[in-house]
């Protein structure tokens, strides 16, 4: 499986976010995910150089959703 990163902004706070979505990435898929620190509200997943969930006015996906993103892109 290609690479699967995670980057947040940390400033704003979604490390968190960031991290429970590996941690469920990790269970689920056996995948690790690099959690890549940012700034100006960032909050994106990609697996290689595809973004397959992000956050974006008015929508945060959760780590289910991340999840499922992950594992659809992966299938495709």
């Amino acid at each position: 499986m290609r690479n699967v990163s995670i980057t947040f902004c940390r400033p704003c706070g979604y490390e968190k976010r960031a991290k429970e979505a590996a941690a469920l990435l990790r269970e689920r898929l056996g995948v690790d995910a690099t959690l890549i620190p940012g700034k100006g509200g960032i909050f994106e997943v990609k697996l290689g150089d595809e973004v397959v969930a992000r956050r974006a006015k008015g929508h945060f996906p959760d780590a289910a959703e991340i999840v499922a993103a992950v594992t659809a892109a992966r299938d495709r």
